[in-house]
């Protein structure tokens, strides 16, 4: 792994999808029926997860690190980096166990179970990471108050009461749907663009 992954073929591979990646995170659709506006829905972990597949786990942390950057380097970051350090959590929460499952089981069945799998690790590692890191750092570095975030899952479901609750009920079924959606949709693509990531 450590010999292809330092290819220059490879390295390649990673710029242009974590070029790819970092253009899909312009496209961005809210889920207001289940979570509040600052989650936002994008299509980025698409190419990250072929980038996983089709080069390895390591190319598809690569991968999420450089699209973050991108990111950070021609946008700036509105929240102080927070919102940048979850999304390469979360990201490399998707697809590492998605592309070592895959790396052993190439297969469609072995794909498919990759996704589940990494569909679960990504929703569980978002909810710890928003309860205990995310919504605290935008507390306490941007200033945002607690109860006005609660109250923007409470306006969706009115028994969000907690930060527990916003996590339980929002984030959670918000990153279940993203990682269903990723998963679809790479399932869709893959097939046609794996025999140019493998030249």
């Amino acid at each position: 792994m450590k010999n292809k992954v330092l290819t220059v073929s490879t390295i390649t591979k990673v710029a242009i999808l974590s070029a790819i990646a970092f253009v899909l995170m312009f496209f961005q659709i809210s889920l207001p029926f289940i979570a509040p506006p600052f989650y936002q829905l994008d299509f980025s972990e698409v190419a990250v997860l072929v980038g996983g597949f089709a080069l390895g786990p390591l190319p598809g942390v690569m991968i999420e690190f450089f699209k973050n950057f991108l990111q950070v380097l021609f946008t700036g970051t509105s929240t102080a980096f927070v919102g940048d350090i979850s999304n390469f959590l979360v990201g490399c929460a998707f697809v590492v166990p998605a592309s070592i499952y895959y790396q052993k089981h190439k297969t469609k069945k072995g794909a498919m179970i990759g996704m589940l799998i990494a569909t679960i690790s990504m929703t569980l590692v978002a909810f710890i990471t928003n309860y205990f890191f995310i919504i605290p750092a935008y507390v306490f570095f941007m200033g945002y108050d607690l109860d006005t975030i609660v109250g923007m899952g409470q306006a969706i479901f009115g028994f969000v009461d907690s930060k527990f609750m916003l996590v339980l009920c929002c984030t959670t079924p918000f990153n279940l749907i993203k990682g269903i959606v990723v998963s679809l949709v790479t399932t869709l693509i893959y097939k046609h663009i794996s025999p140019l990531l493998h030249r």
